[in-house]
């Protein structure tokens, strides 16, 4: 890891400065030591961990002061030109081992010109759903954002959504970045020409340098393509893991393709197009089915953000990226997650994930079950006899999916050796698992049932790792 000063040619013009709320106490409940040790912080202590994730005093030779970014966007399809970071900041940027740009993001950290009538704060429950949430993502290989620290701040929140007064805690997350598409569409509605290359041109320097070109309206178009690649590589990494995010808005999509300001967020329990998380969501317009739709939409908003610098049908081929990424993605972490290599036949693995999908529509088996079943394709079938599931894959219907499963050799079939795979059933975060663990907490301040949680969590990880 690299400590290097900051970007602060960003400030002035899609960010303000701000300070954080101060906290009447400070308990750290998450570290994330792992991804603290692959950003060189992971020498900090306790006391530097609160000073610096719970003050937010500054890292050495790095952001002296907290940005809140502009931006606006489309709220289920609405375009609102009332959006900012309304609680949460920029923290700090660092470079990894790669000299990769990396942001510390915050979410509860205070109000800011963005906060609206919100107090900025976080609920503890909705910071311990974002931490099991995004390791899990993390452990079935989608890109997102990682919960790299909470901690508790002493207050009492009252919130409609949930049983109140309600505990708080500021979030700090990890990402390559957390600019959105909305902040291009701020500039955009501004008329802000000027600014809105600046932007282009900063995002080709520090996080696509392959879309760099000398021709303004070239680089642009293809910035935009290595978008809209990224996005669809995620949306197809969503897709295979039976994720749904909830709350598709513009502003909550970011331009290197990760996962990110997910709130009613969901696994899926069985198949199924229609299931929606968001309660709120009541026309289903981010129900799983429609991600994939959802995402070019998304991608579109961005395009005709970016209409002042590049012409319109220059920006349509950077688009086209799109929908490739995301079918080979789909195919590519659907075949990962099982531990089968595609056949790399787009029409035969295309005809296998329909068949397999359909099946688990059909028959309404339990999504986590049938993925670890599986895992390793035909090396798994003694394991898969033994399942809970067992009954329906020796059915008929299941035939077509056995064949594609025969028809596929398993990649690493020595990772069945893994202690994770030697359990009935796998990790998985359902509603109701969730709202399990979260129980002991609210009731008795028990925290124990969140880090087991955590823990099975970290032994899936290692066993699709291999390590």
């Amino acid at each position: 890891m690299t400590q290097s000063p900051p970007i602060l040619d960003i400030a002035d013009f899609i960010a303000d400065p701000v300070d954080p709320a101060g906290f009447p106490s400070h308990t750290l409940r998450f570290w994330n030591a792992r991804w603290a040790e692959a950003v060189g912080l992971g020498h900090l202590g306790p006391e530097a961990q609160i000073a610096h994730f719970g003050r937010f005093d500054p890292l050495d030779a790095n952001l002296p002061q907290p940005l809140a970014l502009r931006y606006h966007g489309h709220q289920f399809g609405t375009y609102n030109p009332q959006l900012g970071d309304g609680r949460g900041f920029l923290f700090a940027q660092l470079r990894d081992g790669a000299l990769r740009w990396l942001d510390l993001g915050t979410k509860g950290s205070g109000q800011t010109p963005w906060s609206r009538q919100g107090d900025g704060r976080l609920t503890l429950k909705g910071g311990v759903r974002e931490i099991l949430a995004a390791s899990y993502l993390e452990a079935l290989g989608v890109n997102t954002s990682k919960a790299f620290a909470l901690v508790e701040t002493g207050e009492q929140l009252a919130r409609n959504d949930e049983p109140s007064p309600t505990r708080s805690a500021v979030l700090t997350r990890l990402s390559h970045s957390h600019i959105r598409f909305g902040s291009f569409q701020r500039l955009a509605y501004l008329e802000e020409t000027d600014a809105l290359a600046r932007l282009v041109d900063y995002a080709v320097r520090h996080f696509h340098p392959g879309a760099d070109d000398p021709d303004r309206a070239r680089r642009t178009v293809n910035l935009l393509a290595a978008i809209s690649a990224a996005t669809g590589r995620m949306i197809g990494q969503w897709m295979a893991a039976g994720f749904v995010h909830g709350v598709m808005n513009t502003d909550n999509f970011n331009i290197t393709g990760e996962t990110f300001d997910f709130g009613p967020w969901r696994f899926l329990p069985v198949s199924d197009p229609n299931f929606t998380a968001a309660y709120f969501d009541q026309q289903g317009l981010y129900r799983f089915g429609r991600q994939p739709v959802q995402g070019g939409w998304a991608l579109q908003q961005l395009a005709s953000a970016l209409l002042p610098l590049a012409d319109a049908d220059a920006l349509a081929t950077g688009l086209a990226p799109y929908q490739t990424a995301y079918q080979d993605s789909f195919i590519t972490h659907t075949h990962a997650l099982l531990d089968i290599a595609p056949l790399g036949e787009l029409q035969a693995d295309t005809e296998f994930l329909q068949a397999f999908y359909a099946w688990m529509t059909e028959t309404g088996a339990s999504w986590p079950q049938v993925f670890f079943d599986w895992f390793g394709g035909v090396a798994s079938a003694d394991r898969a006899s033994a399942s809970p599931l067992a009954a329906l894959y020796v059915d008929d219907p299941f035939a077509p999916v056995r064949d594609g499963f025969e028809a596929r050799q398993p990649v690493r079939p020595d990772r069945l050796h893994h202690a994770y795979f030697q359990a009935p059933a796998p990790v998985s975060l359902l509603i109701d698992e969730v709202e399990a663990v979260w129980a002991p907490v609210a009731e008795s301040d028990d925290w124990s049932a969140v880090e087991a949680k955590l823990a099975h969590i970290e032994q899936a990880r290692q066993a699709y790792l291999g390590s």
